[in-house]
């Protein structure tokens, strides 16, 4: 088992009922469509901290496939490291970083969280990943926080000179120090595992830093450990009825160092790719910071897939406005930045359906032909850029969580990251639908599984 899933746990509050003449001047729809809103708000903003795992990749159901060969030797261990960057607060103890809650951070922080996979030793994980033999992943853990970089605050002091404004040297050669601390730390992991490929992953609205953590560290090992991994959490998980909204404020605020982290990355000279999975409402923080990242290279005169140094972009159930997407993304041919990104959709994803009636607005997550423009698809599908697959089968609470407990959805990331495969082939083979868009089965790829057993290491 693996990937993990929140359940609902709501935290309560009383609200007082409103004044009978302030009732009386509310039309009955109003009041009908104010409770309904209170409600989505309500539904939006209950997620938990508990953890459950589901079951492996449908692609490692007959007992193959796992690349345990190509598995560096210094990661085939049960309580692996994982990086993390996060601009969230501080929970101390004693001193010591205990952990990060939902209050915002003017500094990033940068570190080492030490996980625990439910097994006894490697050769034991791997069985529990094929889960005809009989096993499973039972718990995931975080052990330990090791706080590696504290950043200086943002912004900078600034000086005025001649009429224009410059950084303080000192300020600038103080966050200088502690971004070299950060690529040195990187470095070293890259150089004792191998691994020149990282893989980010940016969590959605209402999951604790912990959360992040451990769904990071499932997929990185069920796409086969061969990438250095690096979890962006944002002060996510605000509560009550407004919590959907704070969270998505929350999301902008950390937009800035989400560009600091792709920037610092990208500058060390090891690194070869940098792939990024983002889910729900983190797809925006980090669309905003790779756009944002694309003009200020093209205005370098750089290409900016060699300038970022981008791989694959995944973006699972993207809480995005489908008009913003048009005009802020498209628009800016964004998608040339990267080697290809897949988008995962699902018209029946309730937790976005509630957003767009919250917001008046479509969401590019659960969107449907009638969403395109006509012939837009079609031009997408030419550009060869940007897949849309449709997931099937997924409803109820797994309709917006599925790729993280979904084991078809789970199989094509993993095929994605694994191969670089473009949908449609041996490799990846999705099927498409009359609108082009791809259709990804409840059972995918086993009627048509592929064979990965000539899999190069990278």
């Amino acid at each position: 088992m693996g990937i993990p899933v929140w359940s609902n746990e709501v935290k309560r509050r009383n609200i007082a009922p409103m004044a009978q003449d302030q009732r009386r001047q509310i039309p009955r729809g109003s009041r009908a469509l104010h409770w309904v809103l209170v409600g989505a708000l309500s539904w939006l903003a209950a997620c938990s901290t508990a953890v459950h795992l589901s079951q492996p990749p449908n692609l490692y159901l007959d007992g193959r496939n796992y690349p345990d060969a190509l598995v560096p030797a210094a990661l085939k261990v049960i309580d692996p490291p994982i990086f993390y960057v996060t601009d969230r607060n501080v929970l101390a103890e004693g001193g010591q970083v205990a952990g990060y809650g939902t209050g915002r951070s003017d500094s990033m922080g940068f570190g080492l969280a030490h996980v625990r996979f439910g097994a006894t030793d490697w050769s034991d994980l791997v069985a529990r990943t094929h889960v005809d033999r009989g096993g499973h992943i039972s718990t995931l853990k975080v052990e330990a926080l090791q706080e590696l970089v504290r950043f200086s605050d943002v912004p900078l002091p600034v000086v005025r000179k001649q009429g224009t404004l410059h950084f303080s040297p000192a300020a600038v050669s103080a966050y200088a120090g502690k971004a070299a601390a950060f690529q040195q730390a990187v470095r070293r992991e890259i150089s004792r595992t191998g691994n020149r490929r990282v893989l980010i992953y940016v969590h959605g609205i209402r999951n604790n830093f912990e959360n992040a953590v451990q769904t990071l560290a499932s997929l990185w090992h069920f796409s086969g450990r061969r990438s250095t991994p690096v979890v962006f959490s944002w002060p996510a998980g605000n509560h009550g009825v407004l919590g959907y909204f704070r969270d998505r404020e929350a999301g902008d605020f950390s937009v800035y160092h989400a560009k600091e982290m792709l920037r610092l990355i990208a500058e060390i000279p090891e690194v070869e790719d940098i792939d990024i999975v983002a889910h729900s409402r983190g797809t925006s923080v980090m669309t905003q910071a790779l756009r944002e990242m694309v003009i200020f290279n093209r205005g370098r005169g750089l290409a900016p897939k060699q300038a970022m140094k981008t791989g694959v972009l995944i973006l699972a159930a993207p809480d995005l406005d489908t008009g913003l997407v048009r005009q802020r993304l498209l628009s800016e041919r964004f998608s040339e930045g990267f080697e290809q990104v897949n988008i995962y959709i699902n018209p029946d994803d309730v937790v976005l359906k509630l957003s767009s009636l919250l917001t008046n607005s479509s969401r590019i997550g659960a969107a449907q032909k009638e969403d395109f423009k006509p012939g837009e698809l079609k031009d997408l599908r030419k550009q060869g850029l940007i897949h849309f697959i449709r997931v099937e089968g997924a409803s109820g609470s797994d309709s917006h969580s599925y790729f993280r407990n979904n084991p078809a959805v789970l199989s094509d990331m993993v095929l994605v990251l694994r191969t670089r495969a473009f949908p449609g082939g041996s490799l990846r083979p999705l099927e498409a639908d009359p609108d082009t868009i791809w259709r990804l089965h409840h059972d995918y790829p086993l009627d048509r599984l592929p064979n990965l057993a000539l899999e190069r290491g990278r």
